[in-house]
């Protein structure tokens, strides 16, 4: 019988263990597959760019016939267009070649023969430049439609931009048109010899709607460093750039009708290389430059020492250079990427993270490109009269690691910055997806919080356990341990909406309350400890010492509340915020750092006392008794001979609470104002990753490079907690050989 009955115990005890292997193995494959998960939707960020042929279009005689000045294609690569000087439209269905429709310019000026010049102005809109010196302008809607039975058909329509036009002048080698917004148009035309001449039609309305129209033209006087080799405007008409065979950059401010301001005069190429392309890039603010040696730069106007308030341009990104001179450079409609023609390729480069994207070799020599409204497909002409298509899959182009973990010169930027911001009002935005700020603000919340917790959790832990009468223990530490039930929502709206207005307004209070209860604390144990042992006082407080000093510190509370108003007036001229700003240039912010601390700190105290405290307590008690039998005090012992050898246990509380306040995500999100900044200052906030992720994912567009980024900020928080267990278990392993308990 008996036998039987241990068997069977054994039996249990074997399926008990398989039970709990088994259990353990499937957390770590969850957790795993967790991290396999997250990883494979933040992988697809660092995939390489790639374009494949989606089409040749052999061009028809009639039009290889004529001259071709500007080719387009729509967005699902089943259609081309060709514009030739006639001003006519030709579209083409890129399965054949064969013409779907042609459509003639519906505007074209008296005494106009043929166009001249094409010039693609956003996405869809083309000035032609006519003989007679005359400028029209019509946008082009072209797409294509599938139907049912899988086929594709083609709709085209050329209308003409009326408010945008200018009438016949002669002497023109090059011309831009742009409208000016509320105010009209201006015109920008290169003549012979080099000159360079402004005309503005401005349109104003009176109180009664009655339009009233003027004109003023004026050219630029100044003698120009070289001969104008390339010419560009924004679409805004408010800037002009020259480039010169010599190799510099002049950028005027055209802005103000019968007012041209020259503005920069820079070497664009260091080795005098003639500028042969310039192209704004989205958002008019940077200009592209690519000169004959085959080097690619991006500028913009930045603040110099010695400028004041103005804004010079500089070279702020060198792109992958080209082989061979530039011939031109195609911005794309929707990002900072570049296209770049020489005489062998494509290239694609996008701006921002200065990646090299892909190279795209056609047959021949290219004379045309253009890409479509969207920019997912590239549409290029060579001197065989084939226009070829290419499919372009650019994931991801505005992230590298540099972006992500490096400082990246931004546009509107004075130098090169980590920054974080995800979204702006407007479509030609430049994203700002460094992981840095979020990494540093994940580390600085934790670590305010955990200068707060740790000593007040380890001091109570060793105090309950070594001092305190068993009683009083009984009922302090479950009430300690219920603090950890409390919601994290609810300690960050606490947090947020009662605590920092509180501190904002006592803020001195707090600092020295820091240093005004601890001092009194001091002095009150010293002479606590001059009472005689057998006294009654000490009788009747054995065990309960907290609870008499708690008098204690209310009164070093309302002493730092008395003294912060005089020391604010006498020390800081009455305002300690604004002190700190004109003095230390310190912003104070509502929701900052020491909220963090202490609420961040307040969730993470009961975690780190109780496991601490079980430790302590599990010491075993024949160390505190030999202890104390050889003369030493109940400090002495607890703080020699118990703590050292719980100190495993210890430290494994502190490695938890550590782990559980870099995860935190309410808290953070609640108590500061989520300011992703790199600043130590205790009065400034920040944003962790944590509470980055709940901000951002429910606005992140679907496997978008902002979706990705969030997911791989989350692989980050894998990786910081396994490294911090990882820390945390070989320290635990060696404080366990080394005090031979734990």
């Amino acid at each position: 019988m008996k036998n039987n009955i241990i068997d069977k115990s054994r039996s249990n005890d074997r399926l008990a263990e398989l039970l709990i292997r088994a259990g353990g193995i499937m957390v770590i494959v969850s957790v795993v597959w967790i991290l396999v998960m997250i990883s494979k939707v933040a992988l697809p960020l660092f995939f390489p760019a790639s374009a494949r042929v989606a089409a040749t279009v052999k061009l028809p005689a009639a039009i290889t016939a004529v001259k071709v000045l500007a080719v387009g294609t729509e967005e699902g690569q089943q259609g081309v267009f060709i514009l030739d000087d006639s001003g006519t439209f030709h579209f083409l269905k890129a399965a054949d070649g064969s013409v779907s429709a042609t459509i003639k310019t519906p505007v074209v000026p008296t005494g106009a023969v043929r166009a001249v010049a094409a010039e693609a102005v956003g996405k869809s809109v083309y000035n032609l430049l006519w003989d007679n010196g005359a400028i029209t302008s019509v946008t082009v809607a072209f797409a294509s439609v599938k139907e049912a039975d899988s086929k594709y058909s083609l709709t085209h329509d050329v209308t003409s931009n009326e408010n945008l036009s200018f009438a016949a002048t002669g002497g023109i080698v090059q011309s831009f048109a742009r409208l000016v917004e509320e105010k009209g148009a201006v015109r920008i035309d290169r003549l012979g010899g080099d000159r360079l001449r402004v005309t503005h039609q401005l349109i104003e309305k009176d109180l009664l709607g009655n339009e009233k129209r003027s004109s003023s033209s004026s050219e630029i006087n100044e003698p120009l460093p070289g001969r104008l080799s390339a010419v560009a405007v924004d679409t805004k008409g408010h800037y002009l750039y020259a480039g010169t065979d010599n190799g510099m950059l002049l950028r005027w401010d055209i802005s103000e009708p019968g007012q041209i301001r020259l503005v920069d005069n820079v070497t664009a190429s260091e080795s005098r290389q003639a500028v042969t392309s310039l192209a704004l890039v989205l958002g008019d603010v940077s200009v592209a430059v690519g000169d004959a040696g085959g080097s690619l730069s991006t500028w913009f106007p930045v603040k110099v020492s010695g400028s004041g308030e103005d804004r010079r341009l500089t070279r702020i990104h060198n792109l992958h250079p080209n082989v061979g001179k530039v011939a031109a450079i195609i911005p794309s409609p929707r990002d900072k990427t570049l296209f770049s023609v020489d005489a062998t390729a494509i290239h694609a480069d996008h701006m921002t993270s200065e990646r090299s994207l892909l190279a795209v070799k056609p047959e021949a020599p290219v004379v045309l490109a253009a890409l479509s409204p969207k920019g997912n497909t590239l549409a290029a002409m060579g001197n065989t009269n084939k226009l070829t298509l290419w499919k372009l899959n650019i994931p991801h182009p505005e992230i590298s690691f540099g972006t992500l973990f490096g400082k990246v010169w931004y546009e509107g930027y004075d130098r090169p910055e980590y920054a974080w911001q995800s979204s702006a009002a407007n479509d030609d935005f430049e994203p700002k997806l460094s992981l840095v700020p979020l990494v540093f603000g994940t580390i600085k919340a934790t670590l305010c919080a955990m200068l707060f917790a740790v000593p007040l959790a380890l001091l109570a832990a060793l105090y309950t356990s070594q001092f305190m009468s068993p009683k009083l223990k009984g009922r302090v530490k479950p009430v300690v341990e219920i603090m950890a039930a409390i919601p994290s929502v609810v300690i960050g709206f606490l947090a947020g909406l009662w605590l920092a207005p509180l501190i904002d307004k006592s803020v001195l209070t707090v600092f020295l309350s820091i240093v005004l209860v601890p001092l009194l604390l001091l002095v009150t144990i010293f002479f606590w400890k001059r009472i005689k042992t057998a006294s009654l006082l000490q009788r009747a407080t054995r065990g309960h010492e907290f609870i008499a000093m708690i008098p204690v510190v209310i009164l070093g509370i309302y002493l730092a509340f008395l003294l912060s108003g005089l020391a604010e007036v006498n020390l800081f001229g009455g305002d300690f915020k604004q002190w700190l700003f004109s003095t230390l240039a310190v912003r104070y912010d509502q929701r900052n750092s020491i909220i963090i601390a202490i609420a961040l700190g307040f969730a993470v105290i009961p975690i780190i006392f109780t496991i601490a405290e079980d430790a302590i307590s599990n010491v075993p008690r024949n160390l505190t008794a030999a202890s104390l039998a050889l003369g030493a005090s109940r400090w002495q012992t607890a703080w020699r001979v118990v703590l050292p050898s719980a100190l495993p246990g210890v430290f494994s509380a502190v490695m938890i609470g550590f782990g559980r306040a870099i995860g935190e995500t309410m808290i953070v999100l609640m108590a500061t104002g989520n300011t992703p900044i790199l600043s130590w200052s205790l009065f400034n906030g920040l944003r962790s990753l944590s509470a980055n992720i709940a901000v951002e994912i429910p606005e992140a567009p679907f496997n978008s490079s902002l979706y990705r980024v969030l997911f791989l900020s989350a692989v980050l928080l894998f990786i910081f907690t396994f490294i911090i267990n990882t820390v945390a278990e070989a320290m635990r392993q060696r404080f366990r050989k080394k005090y031979g308990r734990y």
